[in-house]
């Protein structure tokens, strides 16, 4: 039984490559080679060859410039470079071939009968020599470029902060009423003799600062009044309002001489050039509008903002005009070109105020996240005064003795260096007896022609005088001065 299975067997083999060899020939063309064991070895020992050369190859090799054994390693740190001493030198590994294959003889275990490789050729000493040099001149003209490069190089100055000033404590000196609505808007006239308030109630009320006593009451909006202005160089008054109306008032007759149209909606605030006689407002409407006062034709109309503009600032030198805006960003405009030159965006909440200093050229914004000081022409930030209790600033005026004041939507009120940026009093204003204390809001304020009076207009319809106490010293009220080891850098 077994002779008649193997001579099938026998039979049956070459059938079967005939068949396979055919099936071959018919769909591929030709057919395919019979891998051999040798192949697979051979295929074998050249995978783990190539792995071999990818892995170890760039790290049997000593770094440039290091080839002499009198080389010390150059770099920032020796304890990352390889010791001569640990190195294998350079003529024992340029047979690169032969160490592949005592690596693939030691996996298979067996000494290989190819050990007759393809050599690379053996450097001289002299190439070696010339290599080495090569490298160290390398070597010293890329440390001479970084020593070049380091003398331009300016190491960063510790943040040094600065002492403040002592400034006396403020307290209430007078409350003035008369309005029967919210005072939105204030205004000292330049001889310091009388000042003017504005209020939801639509009127105009010229005050004496002596005494506080009503001296004439102006009407004609027929909406909050929410700004005025006292001309220095002519007996007007200007003030705009909600009803979309900007008003020039003559004081000689107490009527309104002119009327300038042009915004779209109402007028929140306005400002008066200090040696041109050019008018700026500021509204709902997004734009700022620069009117000559006599003709009432339109300069320019300044557009960029994207939401309502909340306060313009004048002044002599370029920037002549700043807005601010509840898109919270702060514009500094080109009044003879009558284009934007700086948009500032580093508040990221509503900006609702600005306060020119009288005597620095420079300027402060204030929103709810904190109040900034910039320096004039560019724009260039300073600092940022002392964080408050977030509330919502309204309000924000500065006086010659470096004194800034804030006042907020919940009647906070902070009084600030302005040199280091200091909070040296921080208490809340009084409600009138009667009043809610919602109603503890403050929505304008100004210092007089000395900066010795502090006038707030406030949300209980009263009008409050400040004052410094005369009998404080540094010694009752030392300066509580805690700096902080950062500075925020916007």
């Amino acid at each position: 039984m077994s002779t008649v299975d193997s001579q099938a067997t026998y039979s049956l083999e070459p059938l079967v490559q005939a068949v396979v060899h055919g099936t071959n020939g018919l769909f591929q063309g030709t057919s395919t080679p019979t891998i051999t064991a040798d192949a697979r070895i051979k295929s074998r020992s050249t995978n783990i060859a190539t792995k071999y050369r990818d892995e170890y190859m760039f790290t049997r090799e000593l770094p440039r410039g290091a080839e002499n054994p009198g080389t010390q390693p150059v770099g920032p740190s020796t304890s990352t470079q390889l010791t001569l001493a640990s190195a294998k030198p350079v003529a024992h590994i340029t047979n690169v071939d032969e160490e592949v294959q005592k690596v693939l003889d030691g996996l298979s275990g067996k000494q290989s009968k190819t050990r007759a490789a393809k050599k690379v050729k053996q450097p001289t000493r002299d190439l070696v020599l010339a290599a080495a040099d090569k490298a160290s001149r390398q070597l010293n003209d890329d440390q001479a470029t970084a020593a070049a490069a380091g003398q331009h190089m300016v190491r960063k100055r510790n943040y040094e902060p600065v002492k403040p000033e002592w400034h006396a404590p403020w307290r209430m000196m007078r409350v003035i009423s008369g309005h029967i609505g919210w005072v939105r808007s204030l205004a000292v006239e330049p001889g310091n003799k009388w000042f003017a308030s504005g209020s939801v109630d639509r009127t105009i009320k010229i005050w004496d600062l002596a005494s506080g006593t009503l001296k004439l009451t102006l009407t004609g909006h027929i909406s909050p009044v929410r700004g005025l202005a006292v001309s220095a160089r002519h007996p007007y008054l200007f003030s705009c309002g909600e009803d979309k109306q900007v008003k020039c008032w003559d004081l000689e007759t107490n009527k309104v001489v002119r009327q300038y149209h042009g915004h779209l909606s109402g007028v929140y605030t306005l400002a008066l050039h200090p040696v041109l006689d050019l008018l700026v407002t500021g509204g709902r409407d997004s734009v700022v509008r620069v009117w000559d006062i006599r003709t009432k034709q339109q300069v320019h109309v300044l557009a960029g903002h994207k939401s309502t503009i909340s306060s313009v600032q004048c002044q002599e030198a370029d920037p002549q005009v700043i807005s601010a805006s509840m898109d919270s960003t702060v514009r500094l405009w080109d009044l003879a070109a009558g284009k934007s030159m700086t948009t500032l965006t580093h508040h990221k909440k509503s900006v609702r105020a600005l306060a020119l200093h009288p005597t620095q050229f420079g300027f402060a914004s204030a929103s709810s996240d904190n109040v900034k000081q910039w320096r004039c022409p560019k724009g260039e930030f300073v600092q940022n005064f002392d964080e408050g209790n977030g509330s919502i600033i309204n309000s924000l005026a500065v006086n010659s003795d470096g004194v800034v004041f804030e006042g907020a939507d919940n009647g906070s009120m902070r009084f600030c260096d302005w040199k280091s940026g200091h909070c040296f009093q921080e208490t809340e204003t009084i409600v009138q007896p009667g009043s809610l204390d919602s109603e503890a809001g403050i929505f304008c304020s100004t210092f007089d022609q000395t900066g010795f009076r502090l006038i707030t207009g406030e949300a209980d319809k009263t009008i409050k005088i400040w004052k410094e106490d005369d009998e404080a010293t540094e010694d009752s009220h030392p300066i509580d001065f805690r700096p902080s080891l950062s500075r925020r850098r916007h």
